[in-house]
């Protein structure tokens, strides 16, 4: 699957070869019929430099509402007082997507997976307070070998089940409002980008944040609509601090 504008996949076509068991534990969407849907942002970094958008930081502002945000071992690094501030807001959580951000974790070894995971799990953990529970592949890109990697770690996998397309410059806020709107259904998990790639989330995001809600829609935790095992680890996260 690819977020930057080219052809994009199902995730389905990336997962032929897993087991149903393999497959299950990919999260697409929530477990709802009703209009529920999470929000989610990834925050991206490879070796440049990357900080959190401002704009979309004043919309939710603005408009609160639980958000995920799937950060990058490198992102929090360069950015950890940001982060801490960010895992302070209410209904905000930090998830692992991975150290270095690969283009393609398929072609890593499973020790390679457990690294980028495991320094990522530790500079979140001690820059939030809480060790993640959820990872998001890089681009999506995954197949029942490292789905499974990631399982054996603690995590749950969470893509989406249509992309935004944010990291594309011609997609414009318009267009961003105008596909969402066309596009969203109960218990959608909707992905943009956090870390200044999502060229016009901020211009588009307090429109969607009032569209969506005037169309009947709540935005809902992710974690806490996944399963109670999630919901556990928040709570006592939450008593420690």
């Amino acid at each position: 699957m690819d977020l930057g504008g080219g052809s994009v996949r199902p995730l389905a076509v990336l997962l032929l070869a897993a087991t149903a068991a393999d497959a299950s534990s990919v999260i697409t969407r929530l477990p709802t019929s009703s209009k529920e849907i999470a929000l989610t942002f990834d925050a991206c970094e490879t070796r440049k430099v990357m900080h959190l958008d401002a704009g979309i930081l004043e919309a939710l502002r603005r408009h609160p509402v639980p958000v995920t945000v799937f950060a990058s071992g490198r992102f929090v690094r360069d950015n950890e007082a940001a982060i801490e501030e960010l895992s302070h807001w209410p209904d905000v959580r930090i998830e692992n997507h991975s150290w270095s951000h690969p283009h393609d974790m398929r072609l890593l070894s499973d020790e390679e997976i457990r690294s980028e995971i495991a320094q990522t799990d530790d500079i979140i953990e001690r820059v939030t307070g809480r060790r993640p529970t959820l990872f998001r592949f890089p681009g999506g890109h995954a197949d029942a070998r490292t789905v499974d990697v990631v399982a054996t770690m603690g995590h749950q996998t969470v893509h989406w089940r249509w992309p935004e397309g944010d990291p594309a410059r011609a997609i414009e806020a318009a267009a961003l409002i105008e596909q969402t709107y066309d596009k969203v259904k109960p218990g959608d998990i909707l992905i943009f980008h956090i870390n200044g790639r999502g060229w016009h989330t901020a211009e588009a995001l307090p429109e969607l944040l009032d569209g969506l809600e005037r169309r009947g829609y709540r935005f809902v935790s992710l974690a806490e609509r996944m399963g109670p095992a999630s919901s556990d680890v928040m709570r006592e996260s939450k008593k420690a601090k």
